[in-house]
């Protein structure tokens, strides 16, 4: 039997049962697991043998659900985190450290843009976020000797730019650094970006993976496919001996899966930011539907664009699935079965007239979360982005009057009569 196409993996991946075994994947809501011996123990903690020994590193549930979404990534190896937020922080201070420099565009999630630029300045880390739309000739003069890596989002939130993939592959390469990319929009069911030579991608689980807005988490994903020794100098963390584990090398020792193993051995050791096994259980759960909700969110909210489009009260709409769209060209290359359920948008009239509108719903809900079955909304220049300045806000491509809608899959006609009734009423 083929277990090749995305749909069945988001099924079978992962746990893999034995004759007697449970057929759905268990919780193994234990700390700590039996060794028979000191020296089975010993070996686990020398990095020497495989297994359990405390959940705050690794766990059977979280595994299963790790291995999953690695297979539906196509990469070697995978780490649950206990949010999206530490899935990114995680990604970059794997290999940047006190001195180091890293770039990343400016149109991606404003708590991702505040961890980059105000908390890892101060752990002595730099980062300089650019226009992700500039030439790569112009974004050449970004990188710096000691720059270890390029973050961007494969759809941006909340502004839902589209991420080109390869042009950015290109400049981190040629720069011997990894491209970084959040994939939560596109899910790895409309977009893969291994496929277009993305080295690392992380996860907000919390979205479309759960899809049901119960459980916050996150993960990172490894291709295996950049070759850290070819440029060891930038990258000591994985090419020198490790005092902390009896120096190890992780890219000597452990190959294609060096940056994995070292972010579990080493970080998630030091800084415990595990997903809880219940968490990652309703994980799996929303991943073994992922494929049939994406393709109705993606429906619905191109229904809803083009309504918007064509709506007097209406200021602007920004969906890549819309031809008139400046990233239909890219979506068309990298999202061939659509991009996601969110889209943004502007109501004549501004930030008031916004506010006023959003008040008047009755299906969509006025909330922080995105990207779940239930449609939402809110006004990042009120919520999410609150922290940033005006200056930063133009910055990051978010107008004051921008309303990030996440259509959920509900029926669409009657998404599409909340919003009318809203705007009649402005």
């Amino acid at each position: 039997m083929s277990m090749s196409r995305i749909e069945t993996k988001c099924i079978h991946e992962g746990w893999k049962p034995e004759k007697g075994a449970a057929r759905q994947l268990p919780v193994y809501q234990s700390t700590t697991f039996k060794y028979d011996s000191s020296d089975e123990m010993g070996r686990l903690f020398d990095l020497e043998a495989e297994g359990y020994f405390y959940t705050r590193l690794q766990n059977p549930t979280n595994d299963a659900v790790a291995a999953k979404i690695c297979a539906l990534e196509g990469g070697v190896g995978a780490m649950l985190t206990s949010s999206g937020q530490a899935a990114n922080f995680y990604a970059i201070f794997n290999i940047c450290e006190a001195g180091d420099h890293f770039i990343a565009s400016s149109s991606i999630y404003g708590g991702t843009y505040n961890l980059f630029g105000v908390t890892m300045k101060k752990l002595g880390i730099e980062c300089t976020f650019i226009d992700q739309n500039l030439p790569e000739v112009e974004l050449e003069k970004y990188f710096k000797p000691n720059t270890k890596a390029v973050f961007g989002e494969t759809i941006t939130n909340p502004t839902v730019s589209v991420f080109d993939l390869e042009k950015f592959a290109r400049l981190a390469h040629s720069h011997g650094v990894p491209l970084i990319v959040d994939n939560t929009f596109a899910t790895p069911i409309n977009c893969r970006p291994f496929e277009w030579g993305v080295d690392i991608v992380t996860h907000s689980t919390t979205k479309y993976m759960d899809g049901h807005a119960v459980s916050v988490g996150g993960c990172i994903v490894d291709s295996g496919n950049f070759d850290w020794m070819a440029h060891k100098d930038k990258f000591p963390g994985l090419t020198t001996p490790d005092d902390s584990y009896h120096g190890i090398t992780y890219a000597e020792r452990f190959g294609k899966g060096a940056y994995i193993t070292k972010a579990t051995a080493q970080l998630m050791r030091d800084f415990g930011s595990t997903q809880s096994p219940q968490n990652a259980f309703y994980i799996n759960l929303g991943l073994e539907t992922l494929h049939l909700r994406m393709e109705r969110h993606c429906e619905n909210a191109l229904a809803v664009a083009k309504f918007l489009e064509q709506q007097d009260k209406i200021a602007w709409v920004n969906y890549p699935g819309l031809e008139s769209n400046p990233y239909f060209e890219l979506s068309q290359k990298y999202l061939k079965k659509g991009s996601c359920g969110v889209l943004a948008f502007g109501i004549k009239g501004g930030r008031e007239r916004s506010i006023q509108f959003m008040d008047r719903l009755k299906l969509a809900s006025i909330v922080t979360h995105v990207a779940d079955s239930k449609t939402c909304l809110l006004h990042p220049a009120s919520h999410t982005h609150r922290q940033l300045t005006d200056e930063q806000l133009k910055e990051a491509g978010v107008a004051p009057d921008l309303i990030r809608l996440s259509v959920g899959i509900e029926n669409v006609d009657d998404i599409i009569e909340d919003l009318a009734q809203a705007l009649n009423q402005i």
